[in-house]
């Protein structure tokens, strides 16, 4: 994309409402414009961030064996009732009637929604192990929406939801989102640790929060300093594999990690080395809950076993804020110059800085830059602006592309391009041949 023709609508000045720093970057960076209290409106640079976000998770929700399909935003209120959440859910819930005064509601979840799909089309063990999922829009009128995406009322997520035979095969299902959830966030840059929660609204009795440590969390947290150290890694695993599964968990859910909601002081002090017990703030990402029957045996949604009973399935939900995530990379992953994203999720792959538009050598070698990388499956973003380059390398280092190519009259003269990391700020000047295998080599690993 070339700059000059794209809609990057940057501010120099930071909005008043700006509270946190992924909320300030976001407007500054012109990723998104408030639409209404707590509802915004994703420009060009940050719906090509959600996109990101979002493809990866479809990629490992099927490497996981899980089915994607879309639910709407408003429901009936007939299904919530059925359920018994309808009074209970509280004042989040945004509640409307139709013209025929019917009474509706834009869903803050969808539980009640998938049961009544599972009963009207499933009704035997042999169709289990069932996983579906979708990723859309929700609502919960919060009485307090600040910190831009982070705590919006409208915002976008991921929601999978397991049916099962039995306690052993949903446990099996809980297991295989927790190993799924820690390839997507690694996928992302993200280091999302996953910590005993409560099951709030949702219910149940077996849930875990993923949180990314962050100053500006609204989660406070305990945790030992080792789980810090792990990594999930580029691991064949087989979702199939109950033994395996369960053995990753344990490996992530051994050290003591909990939001304050279950912390214990006691437990925390007797299991672990006061020189690894960390307190901190953190950002809540996603959250995965094992619920069994909670709402297939007041919806009726069971199956026949191979004893010839009616049963009623085990279930579990599992969330990912793809929304909330754009905010909560930018927290983990910025400076005082702007955003810093992880190749993951970078809305451009690199960006190209002309140093001086106009001089023939120079525009031929950005065209040929830009030809280059966009044969070989990247993206760039062109800085063909008639702009100063100390603009120029503003607007680059505040949109946060993780590397940039430099190109100046004097380096052509030498037959060189400037190759920049962003994180590092680490330069290294190379032919523009090379700047492109290098920047394939980079991004390989990043391509799913």
């Amino acid at each position: 994309m070339r700059l000059s023709r794209y809609f990057l609508p940057v501010l120099k000045e930071t909005p008043a409402e700006a509270q946190i720093v992924s909320h300030r970057l976001m407007l500054r960076a012109g990723m998104i414009k408030q639409a209404a209290s707590g509802i915004y409106s994703w420009l060009p640079l940050g719906y090509k961030v959600l996109r990101r976000i979002e493809q990866i998770v479809h990629e490992e929700q099927a490497r996981a064996g899980h089915i994607p399909m879309l639910m709407p935003t408003l429901q009936s209120a007939d299904l919530w009732r059925e359920s018994g959440r309808y009074d209970d859910y509280g004042e989040e819930m945004l509640r409307v009637t139709d013209r025929h005064g019917r009474d509706m509601l834009y869903g803050p979840t969808n539980e009640e929604l998938i049961t009544d799909i599972f009963r009207a089309h499933v009704g035997s063990y042999k169709d289990l192990p069932l996983t579906l999922y979708h990723i859309q829009w929700k609502f919960r009128d919060e009485v307090r929406p600040r910190f831009g995406v982070m705590r919006g009322r409208e915002f976008y997520m991921k929601d999978g939801y397991n049916f099962d035979v039995d306690k052993d095969a949903a446990v099996h299902a809980y297991n295989r989102h927790m190993v799924s959830y820690l390839r997507t966030y690694e996928r992302m840059g993200l280091k999302a640790i996953p910590m005993r929660a409560d099951t709030g609204p949702i219910g149940g009795d077996l849930s875990h929060e993923f949180l990314v440590l962050a100053e500006t969390g609204e989660s406070e947290v305990f945790y030992d300093a080792a789980i810090a150290d792990l990594k999930f890694g580029d691991r064949d695993v087989d979702y199939d594999d109950r033994g395996e599964c369960a053995g990753i968990v344990t490996e992530w859910t051994t050290p003591y990690a909990r939001t304050d909601e279950t912390h214990d002081a006691a437990v925390f002090e007797e299991s672990v080395p006061e020189d690894r017990r960390r307190r901190s703030r953190a950002i809540e990402v996603g959250q995965i809950f094992y619920f069994g029957t909670k709402y297939s045996e007041p919806m009726g949604a069971t199956v026949v076993d191979d004893h010839g009973t009616h049963v009623p399935v085990h279930m579990g939900s599992h969330g990912i804020g793809v929304s909330r995530l754009v905010g909560a990379i930018i927290e983990a992953s910025h400076d005082e110059n702007g955003i810093i994203w992880p190749e993951g999720v970078t809305p451009f792959h690199c960006g190209i800085v002309n140093l001086k538009q106009g001089d023939a050598e120079a525009d031929a070698a950005c065209e040929t830059l830009y030809a280059a990388l966009t044969a070989r499956g990247l993206e760039p973003l062109y800085d063909d602006r008639d702009e100063r380059a100390g603009a120029k390398f503003a607007t680059m280092d505040l949109v946060g592309l993780p590397w940039r190519i430099t190109v100046g009259p004097r380096g052509l003269k030498n037959g060189v391009v400037e190759l920049t990391c962003r994180r590092s700020g680490e330069s290294t000047e190379m032919t523009p041949e090379d700047a492109v295998a290098r920047l394939v080599e980079i991004y390989a690993p990043h391509r799913g």
